[in-house]
């Protein structure tokens, strides 16, 4: 067997750390002993169950005693700088190279952080714009450029040898000064002579004129000086005179001179006048058209930086505005049906009389409903015409009479946060889009999907100057937006808010920029890349990944998709189940190795021996809710029906508008008809179907289930309160005259107050992370000793919450109220999970699971529940998909309805109805219904990617 295929039998001791990564006898977490060599440079997928000890081995060993690593290598100057960090549980590990991780995480919810500024793409665009951008100005369109010395003395060197020229420039008389006053201080600079409309004249003669010979001998009194009248001409210094010369060096650097003089005297101006009476004229101000224009610098490209950022909006890309959606809610209605909402009310009416009385006149459509009107028709009824106001004159009105508090109230009314209209939503200061390269602006190539900004770069061509300039600068930008483009992330704009990127998508991008950076030797430390990934994306995901290991990384993954873990040059199987039942090392090697049944959850769905079953039927529906005129984001004014009491997937590859449908118009329009959501819909026309049935809308999403450290599992499926109660009805409590309270870590009572039941004290350090120690008083038990003293079956109030949920259940056989809000848990395979575990430490994936248990352990309320799921299956293994897809038909069997987003196929085989969006994601090519029904119509005749990998599955 080659040593890429090691086993568990082998002796590690004996291998190279140049060829393995050797970790012996690793016990982080529930990791048992676990020994394992994983081969240097090859792409490798750590997978298992959830809970089974992946990540721990993963993330909490390899990767944490890589950094640690990395720390200790720098000086002790730099270590004061950065926590302490502990050596992971373990014997040794040898041969880890530098570490990097790229977890799921979204770590910033700075509204200022764009894909641009996380790719770093954006930095060199503002060094390509600022080095080689040329700007042009908005009135003639003509590039606006300063003059410099070189630039005219190069004017001066084509002349003909010998020819006779002069420097001169405009004389600037500052205000309340008069002309003899600025001739007299021209003097006092060096200066002798000046231009009259064209004539030398010497300022000696113009403040002194001589006088007439006849005077001065009629008397010897001495003349009175002469006052200097105004010139009734142009008035110009004249700095130097010579003759050309261009092979005389000191001829060449006197004109030089003399024109720094001149356009410093004459506040940017220079005129060379050229022997036979041509004028020149330079300037070195940049200024075109009666515009004075900013040079380009990079901040002049910065929205972070006061100096570039939009005047309007501060850099932030939205301003307080009309909000169209809300002048106008339903856009399926006409003019004349009352589609402007403030024009409904009588006293408002006045101001739609004229357009429907004239709207003849210029062809306005009053019939015709406003989502069908043109953009020129739109723009008409805002802006109005000469035969009436439009709906901007109406809201000016408004704004005319905010004295009065009903004007202010319908202004408040109708405002919104809209696109600042100066910078489009760039954040840009309005004129960086008058710098241009081949035509284009910054703020257009931002706006681009990151495949157009691709082209556009593929096929720029520059002159040469500016291409020796940019070369460098260009090769990092096209690097970078190619790893984009590859890591299925094609349909992003470089403006992208990153706080509005799913957790997959920023994984995707921290790899491409990862991959753009082109490190060499190192180790890459994945978390589930193929999250958020259509079946069509996974195969170039893999090509990324593979690109990365052969540059010469090692690549290890932590993946369930079956795909990645097929394409892997060893698959290291962590188990065999989860929590205490993991952290074994089950299979390493490749799937080729193996063709019978082993005690591998993951190699026996691979090679197939078992499978999750399609259901025998699919089931039938009569209700639903149709949502009409979808148009938010890139949806193409949609109409979709959601059947009722059903198992629904939504599904399309990355960015075709699944979650902009569920989440942001779907979830919250039905959850204001329930009175439970009060979030704004985004872009629609109007619901249609019978939802009266429906009591309330929940949305299952990945976020956590507390925002603080104190909420855990347990709380949250409401099985506390019956812990508590039970450990205050015990003897010894109630003589002491224990409460429930007093078994709470939450409040004072029981709690330990040296941390406040927190089990650990933060120390706040200066310059570096703050350091969590365990608590001294209580040793991390959370509680006072006398109320541990308290026992149930030979277990205190501290040993239940560090219970996993399967322990637990055994414990509480008998007790049916904890037992039965457990459960759910269990079932939804979060068995190897704490009670008490800090909400924190729990995956997207797990948190989500924990929410589905709290509403499968609650008694079925009367009606239907509409539940939706964003990606579900996120972090989990094939045999936890199929505990999931029980966990979810049991609601729809109770009577509830389920909608679920979601790219696994598993899943989506499984539906009871699809709706497929695409064909792609993005602006021009995503947005659209490709198709809805069975999975077996969509398997038959349906078109897309989707129909296609589905085909295999069925």
């Amino acid at each position: 067997m080659k040593k890429e295929s090691l086993t568990i039998e082998q002796d590690i001791d004996q291998l190279d750390p140049k060829e393995f990564i050797i970790i012996k006898r690793a016990r982080v977490n529930n990791l048992k002993n676990l020994s394992v060599a994983i081969p240097r440079n090859k792409m490798v997928v750590i997978t298992g169950l959830s809970g089974s000890g992946k990540s721990s081995l993963a993330f909490d060993t390899l990767f944490a005693e890589g950094q640690r690593m990395y720390v200790e290598s720098l000086s002790s100057y730099a270590r004061q700088f950065l926590g302490r960090m502990e050596k992971p549980d373990v014997d040794y590990i040898k041969g880890v190279s530098p570490a990097i991780a790229i977890e799921q995480k979204v770590n910033t919810r700075n509204p200022r952080s764009t894909v641009g500024t996380t790719t770093e793409i954006y930095d060199y665009l503002k060094l390509l714009f600022a080095r080689v951008g040329t700007t042009y100005s908005p009135i003639s369109g003509k590039e606006v450029k300063r003059d410099t010395v070189t630039e005219v003395i190069n004017q001066v060197n084509k002349l003909k040898q010998g020819t006779r020229i002069m420097v001169a420039c405009p004389l600037h008389i500052k205000k309340g000064r008069k002309l003899s006053e600025e001739l007299n201080l021209l003097l006092s600079k060096g200066f002798a002579r000046i231009l009259m409309n064209g004539e030398v004249k010497f300022i000696e003669e113009i403040l002194n004129p001589p006088a007439p010979v006849e005077e001065v001998t009629k008397t010897k009194k001495k003349a009175a000086p002469k006052k200097v009248s105004e010139p009734t001409g142009v008035v110009e210094i004249l700095i130097d005179r010579a003759s050309v010369n261009a092979e005389d060096e000191d001829t060449v650097f006197r004109i030089s001179d003399s024109v720094q003089t001149a356009f410093f005297e004459g506040e940017g101006d220079c005129h060379l006048y050229i022997e036979g009476g041509n004028v020149v004229k330079f300037t070195d101000r940049f200024e075109l058209d009666g515009m004075t224009f900013t040079e380009p610098s990079v901040n002049f490209f910065s929205f972070n930086n006061p100096y570039g950022a939009c005047q309007t909006c501060e850099g932030f890309g939205k301003v307080l505005g009309i909000d169209e959606d809300l002048v106008i809610p339903d856009k399926s209605l006409s003019v004349y049906e009352g589609a402007i909402a403030p024009w409904r009310s009588e006293a408002m009416s006045e101001w739609q009389k004229p357009l429907l009385k004239n709207g003849i006149k210029f062809d306005f459509p009053i019939h015709r409903a406003y989502n069908e009107l043109t953009q020129k028709q739109r723009e008409l009824l805002w802006t109005g015409n000469e035969y009436f106001d439009g709906i901007n004159g109406f809201f000016k009105y408004l704004e005319s009479k905010t004295h009065k508090i009903q004007y202010r109230v319908m202004l408040s009314r109708y405002r919104g946060r809209t696109t600042c209209p100066d910078c489009r939503g760039t954040r840009l200061r309005k004129d960086a889009q008058y710098v241009k390269i081949a035509d284009t602006s910054i703020t257009d190539i931002v706006l681009m999907p990151i495949e157009e900004a691709l082209t556009w770069f593929q096929t720029l061509k520059l002159p040469v100057y500016e291409q020796k300039i940019s070369d460098r600068i260009l090769t990092e930008i096209r690097s970078r937006l190619e790893y984009m483009e590859k890591v299925g992330l094609g349909y992003l704009t470089l403006n992208r808010v990153t706080s509005t990127l799913s957790g997959g998508e920023y994984q995707r991008i921290k790899l491409a920029t990862s991959l753009g950076s082109a490190l060499v030797g190192s180790m890459y430390v994945l978390d589930e890349p193929s999250i958020g990934l259509h079946p069509k994306d996974t195969a170039r995901m893999v090509e990324v990944l593979q690109s990365l290991r052969d540059l010469g990384n090692t690549v290890i993954i932590v993946e369930h998709e079956e795909e990645i873990m097929r394409a892997a040059d060893q698959i290291i199987d962590i188990g065999p189940d989860a929590g205490s039942h993991g952290g074994e090392l089950v299979f390493q090697g490749s799937i080729s190795d193996v063709n019978k049944r082993i005690a591998s959850h993951t190699i026996n769905f691979l090679i197939g021996v078992d499978k999750i079953e399609i259901p025998k039927t699919r089931r039938k529906w009569k209700d639903s809710i149709t949502v009409v005129g979808a148009r938010e984001n890139n949806l193409k004014n949609l109409k979709v029906k959601f059947p009722l009491n059903t198992l629904t997937v939504v599904t399309g590859v990355s960015g075709s508008g699944k979650s902009t449908l569920v989440t942001k118009i779907l979830y919250p329009a039905m959850g204001r008809l329930t009175g439970n959501v009060a979030e704004t819909p985004g872009k629609y026309d109007k619901l249609e179907g019978d939802f009266s049935r429906i009591t309330q809308v929940e949305f299952v999403d990945q976020n956590p289930i507390g925002k603080s450290s104190r909420s855990n599992p347990i709380s949250y499926v409401k099985a506390y309160d019956a812990i508590r109660n039970l450990f205050a009805d015990q003897p010894l409590s109630q003589q002491r005259a224990y409460k429930p309270s007093h078994f709470s870590f939450n409040v004072e009572g029981g709690r330990c107050e040296t941390c406040q039941g927190e089990g650990e004290i933060k120390v706040e350090m200066q310059f570096m992370a703050d350091i969590f120690l365990k608590c001294e008083s209580c040793h991390g038990k959370r509680f006072k000793q006398e109320v541990l003293e308290v026992e149930v079956n030979g277990k205190n109030i501290a040993d239940i919450l560090d219970m996993t949920v399967e322990a637990s259940l055994d414990f509480f056989k008998e007790r049916k109220a904890i037992y039965d809000r457990v459960l759910p848990m269990y079932e939804v395979g979060l068995g190897y999970v704490k009670l008490g575990q800090s909400s924190n430490s729990l995956s997207g994936g797990e948190a989500q699971r924990v929410k589905l248990a709290s509403f499968l352990g609650k008694n079925s309320p009367d009606g239907n529940i509409l539940f939706i799921f964003d990606e579900p299956t996120t972090g989990l293994h094939f045999h936890d998909i199929s505990k999931l897809l029980k966990a979810i038909n049991a609601l729809v069997d109770e009577g509830h309805s389920v909608i679920v987003i979601e790219h696994n196929l598993e899943i989506i085989k499984c539906a009871d109805w699809i709706i497929d969006l695409g064909p792609e994601g993005g602006e021009k090519r995503g947005g659209q219904l490709v198709f809805e029904g069975t999975p077996e119509e969509m398997a038959k005749k349906g078109k897309g990617f989707t129909a296609e990998f589905l085909r295999g599955k069925l």
